[in-house]
C-alpha cells in the first residue's frame, strides 16, 4: 500500500507562485510514474505534470506548459509542483498519484485511469 500526502496549496494573488508538495511512503519499489492532476469545480480531472520514473522524464499538460515545473527529491520520497505565473483557472483541487508495473508508454502517462494510488488532494485556489 502507498500512501501520499500533499501539502503546499492556498490562496494566493493572480501571476503568484506556489509549490506543492507529495510524500510518498509505504512501499519501497520505485512508482512507474507519479504525477499531479487538478480538479476544478465542474470540470473533468485534468492531468498537469507527471515523471516517468525510470528515465526521469517530465511530461506536462498543455495549460500548464512553461509555468509550471515537476520536481523529486528521492532522498526524501517526495515530488514536488512548482507554480508560477499563477491564473484563476489554475484554481482546483490539486491531486498527486503514482502507479506501479513496466515503464508506460508516452501515450498513458496523463491517463488517470491508470494510476493506482491518490492523495487526499489540496486546494489551490488563486483569486484577487
Amino acid at each position: 500500500q502507498v500512501q501520499l500526502t500533499e501539502s503546499g496549496g492556498g490562496l494566493v494573488q493572480p501571476g503568484g507562485s506556489l509549490r506543492l508538495s507529495c510524500a510518498a511512503s509505504g512501499r519501497t519499489s520505485k512508482p512507474a510514474a507519479m504525477g499531479w492532476f487538478r480538479r476544478a469545480p465542474g470540470k473533468e480531472r485534468e492531468f498537469v505534470a507527471a515523471f516517468r520514473w525510470s528515465t526521469n522524464t517530465p511530461y506536462y499538460g498543455d495549460s500548464v506548459k512553461g509555468r509550471f515545473t515537476i520536481s523529486r527529491d528521492n532522498a526524501k520520497n517526495t515530488l514536488y509542483l512548482q507554480m508560477t505565473s499563477l491564473q484563476p483557472e489554475d484554481t482546483a483541487v490539486y491531486y498527486c498519484a503514482s502507479k506501479y508495473g513496466s515503464s508506460p508508454i508516452t501515450s498513458s502517462v496523463p491517463l488517470a485511469g491508470t494510476y493506482d494510488y491518490w492523495g487526499q488532494g489540496t486546494q489551490v485556489t488563486v483569486s484577487s
